[in-house]
């Protein structure tokens, strides 16, 4: 044996081959991905000036509760009792 090359099994299987193929259609359905679908600017653009309202309005409303949210986390940190359990506390009768 001369050369260093492990000798293929007759009838076996191309992995090699397989691999580079597999790779080469995943890089190119990537690549038609990528050109062809638009940005979330562009998508923006595209839009009917109501359609654009709509939308305006549910990102105001979105950022409304996340603000909402974050002050409440911030609240609930600052509370001393926080370390303790919800559960730990006595019974309030209202």
């Amino acid at each position: 044996m001369s050369g260093s090359r492990v000798p293929e099994v007759p009838g076996g299987f191309p992995w090699f081959r397989f691999t580079l193929a597999t790779a080469g259609l995943i890089g190119l359905g990537y690549f038609i991905m990528k050109t062809t679908t638009p940005t979330p600017e562009q998508t923006y653009a595209a839009m009917s000036p109501d359609l654009r309202k709509k939308v305006d309005a549910a990102r105001a409303a979105r950022l409304a509760r996340e603000q909402a949210t974050q002050a409440q986390a911030t609240a609930q940190l600052a509370d001393p009792d926080a370390s303790k359990p919800v559960w730990a506390d006595p019974q309030r009768r209202s």
